[in-house]
């Protein structure tokens, strides 16, 4: 018992040093592979019982006097029979039972292993979206991508891997919540020993000093470890700055609420980090080189301020909500907000075989988005560009796509308006060759097959004809509007 209290302090004291090597590093060591395991069931139901033979049930043999008395031979044959004819349908139940047994407990294997397949399958799905956000720079797929492979980590039971990630791409920074264990974690008992006046096993508590002692040590060691599996994630490319806050989820004893108080809060920059040696360092020590904000008494959850917001919601981009949800009492497109706008567009491009990424609003009431197409010909990245516009989308908004995709390394771009473009983007768009336009009655129509939602886009705010003499008003050309 004793022995068994000493190796797990000894884990706890080792949080970080045992997780300098062998933690997931790159995507690939997060998908799992299938490997069917064999059906073995219980012996008994695999071993058929044995069939009653007659001769064990046959009367003996009777003897010369007894063999005259023809009744009684009779007598003694039926009996027999009756009793081998029991024990054959008691064994034909037993049989119908087990192979009943067998074929459901088959069945049940064969479930089990449905759903275990599923589960992984439904994992390195996660695994591949997550990859594709990467690969397509969303800042989204960036966090996600961290996050899973910071929790992949292995640790001590009791000490929970979650962590919630954002990502600042405009500071190369990426911010984690780390959720901590309370101090109820270190073992109270130091060790156990035998009273011989007493004849019984006895524990020595740990004092109270020591149990301070390992619960700051285990607090800076997880820190630590948190900031060194983000560093240490391939392709370090993304990021250049970790910022870690490290709370604990517990209740006020006083008001009975839940509260989530910060024990520790740290910035450090990739350089900073490489010029630590973690191996041979004190962790508390190394927080305060690192300027970092540690609470004076975390055993009593004293918390400090965090150096960032621990609500990581503002700063992700926007999650996806169901925007075709709401249209059935509004289907007028320029009558809907912003976001009921842009979530639309992401709705229908999924729909269309894509998946999307909603990023944050674009600030021209519009949207800007990162989709991807899984089919591996014609897939790849695709920067989707929205406007809901009145009048004619200017030339400008094709160019400005243009640049995106050669910033996202996008192989296709779409531009998506409620109202319509004009000769000078349409030109634009062909002598590009990867920039797709839809105007208004076509995103109609792709709302009605892809979501079936009949829609109208709204009274727009098109210019009247020229009037000239006596001529009849004809099409309008210009650099800004598509024939009327």
């Amino acid at each position: 018992m004793t022995s068994a209290l000493a190796a797990r302090v000894a884990e706890l004291e080792s949080v970080l040093v045992d997780g300098l090597a062998g933690n997931p590093v790159h995507v690939d060591q997060l998908r799992h592979s299938y490997r069917p395991w064999p059906f073995v069931p219980d012996r008994a139901l695999v071993t058929p019982a044995e069939s009653p033979a007659w001769d064990d049930y046959a009367p003996p043999e009777l003897g010369w006097v007894a063999r005259l008395l023809v009744g009684g031979r009779r007598r003694a044959a039926t009996q027999a029979r009756t009793r081998f004819e029991r024990a054959v349908r008691a064994y034909r139940d037993h049989e119908a039972l087990r192979l009943a047994a067998l074929t459901e407990a088959e069945r049940r294997h064969a479930v089990a292993e449905a759903t275990r397949r599923e589960q992984i399958d439904r994992h390195n799905a996660l695994v591949d979206q997550v990859e594709l956000g990467l690969d397509a720079g969303d800042p989204r797929g960036i966090a996600d991508y961290y996050e899973l492979l910071i929790q992949a980590a292995r640790l001590p039971d009791g000490v929970s891997a979650e962590v919630d990630v954002a990502y600042r791409p405009d500071a190369r920074r990426l911010l984690v919540v780390r959720e901590l264990p309370t101090a109820e974690i270190i073992p109270v008992v130091r060790e156990y020993q035998y009273v011989r006046a007493l004849d019984k096993v006895a524990p020595r508590l740990r004092t109270a000093k020591e149990i301070r002692r390992l619960y700051s040590g285990l607090v800076a060691q997880l820190v630590l470890r948190t900031l060194h599996a983000a560093f240490e994630v391939q392709p370090p490319g993304p990021v250049d700055e970790v910022a870690v806050n490290a709370h604990v989820t517990t209740r006020n004893r006083a008001t009975g609420r839940a509260e989530h108080p910060c024990l520790v809060s740290v910035t450090a920059t990739r350089e900073q980090f490489g010029d630590l040696v973690l191996a041979r360092l004190d962790p508390r020590e190394c927080l305060r080189h690192l300027d970092a904000v540690v609470s004076p008494h975390p055993w009593d959850l004293e918390a400090v301020r965090p150096i960032f917001d621990p609500d990581l919601s503002r700063y992700r981009v926007v999650d996806p909500i169901d925007a075709a949800a709401v249209l059935d009492g509004r289907p007028v497109l320029l009558q809907l907000r912003p976001a009921e706008f842009e979530h639309l567009v992401r709705q229908l491009f999924e729909a269309m075989g894509m998946r999307s990424w909603v990023t944050q609003a674009s600030g021209d009431d519009g949207v800007d988005a990162v989709a991807v197409n899984a089919d591996p010909i014609m897939g790849g990245v695709c920067v989707v560009q929205a406007k809901r516009y009145r009048k004619v989308v200017p030339p400008d908004a094709v160019r400005a796509l243009a640049g995106v995709m050669d910033d996202k390394r996008a192989g296709r771009g779409v531009l998506v308006t409620t109202s319509w473009f004009g000769r000078a983007t349409h030109e634009f768009a062909a002598r590009h060759g990867r920039i797709q336009l839809i105007e208004g009655g076509q995103l109609t129509h792709l709302l009605a097959e892809h979501l079936g939602l009949e829609v109208t886009v709204g009274p727009l705010d098109r210019p009247l004809p020229k009037q000239g003499g006596a001529k009849q008003p004809g099409p309008v050309h210009d650099a800004d509007s598509a024939p009327l």
